[in-house]
């Protein structure tokens, strides 16, 4: 991505030098695979407190001073934020409203959001309790070691999936879906999930479709990265590597067809009209 002059949102938590007071919990090492399925694909920090335990407070994390490889990756977070300001102000203008942008929280191993305590292992993830997106910024080298997933732009999609999230919390999508999760069946629940993060993969190519035309800010290959991340944090794909096999009643993410699919929706359209992946039969999707 071309992002020479672009300007950094100011919009930022950086908690980098603090870290949450964490025990217990998931081990990362033989959870990778499992954490991966969490961490691109936006999961609920919530499920990860069921599956951690952890205390509130915070301490300062002595003599932790980021890499320069890091410092690099903070500015280019703060760049594709601004980027997701610009477009979605202008998008929510067309519809009459007014957007309120998320606020990006840097944090280093584990963190406290208003969705409870979050650990490095749960990955990018969007908490609508405080209107906060989370990200540890060596969730992007795992992408590369874990997934065989790099490139600016399959960073910027990790972020503009998440933005996507708050985008569906603005205009009410999360809060009705989250509701209707809780009174339906785990299947029933699993499916419209698949429907919350396919329209954030939709959002994320809305996002960029919109940013290039602003910005110039697409180069070659650059399709090419989001696409290829897309493909492989399907759950089917996710599955299959982890066990062997895929259990499609358990997805909550959506197959990497789907994910690829919706992605591409939003990059080449740049319509939010064409977002809907509540009313199209489950089979459609």
């Amino acid at each position: 991505m071309d992002l020479r002059g672009r300007r950094e949102s100011s919009n930022v938590d950086d908690r980098r030098r603090i870290s949450g007071k964490a025990v217990g919990g998931m081990g990362i090492g033989g959870m990778i695979i499992a954490g991966i399925i969490v961490w691109i694909m936006g999961g609920d920090p919530t499920s990860v407190l069921q599956n951690s335990s952890l205390t509130s407070g915070t301490e300062t994390a002595a003599g932790y001073e980021p890499s320069e490889e890091e410092e690099e990756l903070a500015k280019f977070a703060r760049q594709i934020l601004a980027g997701t300001e610009d477009v979605w102000t202008a998008e929510f203008k067309k519809m009459g409203k007014t957007y309120v942008p998320p606020k990006l929280v840097l944090f280093t191993s584990s963190v406290q959001s208003g969705c409870g305590g979050a650990t490095s292992s749960s990955g990018p993830f969007y908490c609508s309790a405080d209107q906060c997106v989370y990200l540890d910024l060596s969730f992007f080298m795992n992408m590369k070691k874990q997934l065989g997933a790099d490139g600016d732009f399959a960073y910027a999609y990790v972020i503009a999936h998440e933005v996507g999230h708050h985008v569906q919390y603005l205009l009410g999508t999360l809060t009705a879906a989250h509701q209707k999760m809780s009174r339906v069946s785990e299947k029933e629940s699993n499916q419209i999930s698949v429907r919350l993060e396919l329209q954030a993969d939709f959002y994320a190519g809305i996002w960029a479709y919109h940013d290039n035309a602003m910005f110039g800010s697409l180069q070659e290959g650059d399709i090419e990265e989001g696409l290829n991340v897309a493909s492989k944090i399907g759950d089917d794909y996710l599955q299959k590597k982890a066990k062997g096999y895929s259990v499609p009643e358990s997805f909550n993410h959506g197959t990497s067809a789907q994910r690829v699919k919706w992605l591409k929706k939003g990059l080449t359209t740049g319509n939010i009209n064409n977002g809907d992946t509540f009313s199209p039969d489950y089979s459609q999707l």
